[in-house]
């Protein structure tokens, strides 16, 4: 078997306010998109931004995580890709990209606690163990 890999980091800025819904088997999936940015240079020699949205989906999030995402809100979110299916009202066959959320930071709430909402109960730091002095930024 050959090795692979799906991973995904992303830093952006909600779109909109998250939406929480609970499944028939009482799981929570809370769905948000996110806004990621790039800059480059045209031909023309002028800059050119690019937005890219993303569509996120989290399962079993923390009430607090759920609170904190919000219209223009900062976030780290690292998850895999996955492609679906779906077919639309029309009977058409539609395609949607997805990021599924493995660990998500929120990156605005400086005074509270730097730590990542995950999944599972887990919480890590985002700062390294050491001294913040160390940091390159």
């Amino acid at each position: 078997m050959a090795f692979s890999l799906n991973k995904v980091m992303l830093i952006g800025n909600l779109g909109k306010d998250a939406e929480t819904r609970v499944t028939p088997n009482n799981f929570s999936v809370t769905s948000f998109t996110v806004a990621t940015s790039n800059s480059y240079k045209g031909k023309d020699g002028n800059w050119v931004n690019e937005t890219t949205w993303h569509n996120i989906v989290a399962w079993n999030l923390s009430d607090y995580s759920k609170e904190s995402l919000k219209k223009g809100s900062k976030v780290y979110v690292e998850g895999r890709i996955q492609t679906r299916d779906y077919n639309d009202k029309e009977g058409n066959k539609r395609y949607i990209t997805e990021i599924i959320s493995d660990r998500i930071i929120p990156l605005d709430h400086r005074g509270e606690s730097s730590s990542s909402s995950s999944n599972t109960s887990e919480r890590e730091s985002i700062v390294p163990e050491g001294d913040a002095e160390d940091l390159p930024f």
